[in-house]
């Protein structure tokens, strides 16, 4: 069903994995969809291929969400592209491990540029575009609102930074029939966290239903935040994570 039909959107960091999945499944909804990449160039043609087989139109921009500029640059060739914006996914962020007292201050700083900053821009950037009925949907984690192991404190914290900002973007944009919500994934089979990768069989553990996602598990949760049938949440959060938060 093409349940996005006549739909715009905007997904950032989809060249691959979680995000590609996105946009696919919002393109298959019926949406019009612009990705951006930071250096996967070939994929995100291939991502471009894609959506456009399915009779869409699409785009790739390359930006990097660590800069403020190139998030605000892609958010307007976006607007331009597709003559407007509807559905803006904030899915681009990275991860780096470690203890505290042992990381470097570029990957800090690095996870603060990407996950809450480069998430705040783009926001900012769409905010002038979008009208009654618009979504924004933000990518989050499972490890925003609970610390199993060590070694991911810094990153767990941009994660959490977006339940506040995603609850107060819902009170601010509600009078405009904007919802804002947040998808939270679990260990999903991915190129950053493979389910045979190492590692993998310690997060499982944690995981009720005992096996890893798949992107297309995160990918129908944002899909359906941006349907018509989701008009009423707002605020909120979804855990896509198989049970690891019950």
């Amino acid at each position: 069903m093409n349940i996005l039909s006549g739909k715009r959107a905007l997904v950032t960091g989809a060249s691959r994995g979680l995000g590609k999945a996105m946009a696919l499944s919002l393109a298959a909804a019926g949406a019009d969809v612009v990705i951006t990449y930071e250096k996967s160039a070939d994929k995100a043609a291939e991502v471009v291929a894609a959506i456009e087989a399915l009779g869409r139109k699409a785009a790739a921009i390359q930006a990097n969400s660590a800069s403020a500029d190139e998030v605000r640059s892609a958010v307007n060739k976006t607007v331009t592209t597709l003559g407007g914006l509807d559905i803006l996914v904030n899915n681009a962020g990275i991860a780096r491990g470690g203890l505290l007292e042992e990381m470097a201050q570029d990957d800090i700083d690095a996870m603060i540029n990407v996950n809450i900053r480069g998430l705040i821009v783009a926001t900012q950037a769409a905010l002038p575009h979008l009208a009654a009925g618009a979504r924004i949907i933000n990518i989050g984690s499972c490890l925003a609102e609970r610390v199993p192991m060590t070694g991911i404190s810094v990153y767990a914290m941009t994660k959490s930074a977006l339940l506040a900002l995603t609850r107060g973007l819902a009170r601010d944009l509600g009078p405009r029939g904007i919802t804002v919500n947040l998808v939270h994934p679990g260990p999903t089979d991915s190129d950053m966290n493979p389910a045979d990768g190492e590692g993998a069989e310690a997060q499982r553990q944690f995981i009720a239903l005992g096996h890893y996602g798949k992107a297309e598990d995160v990918a129908a949760a944002v899909t359906f935040l941006a349907s018509p049938a989701a008009q009423q949440i707002t605020g909120t959060g979804i855990n896509v994570d198989g049970g690891i938060n019950a």
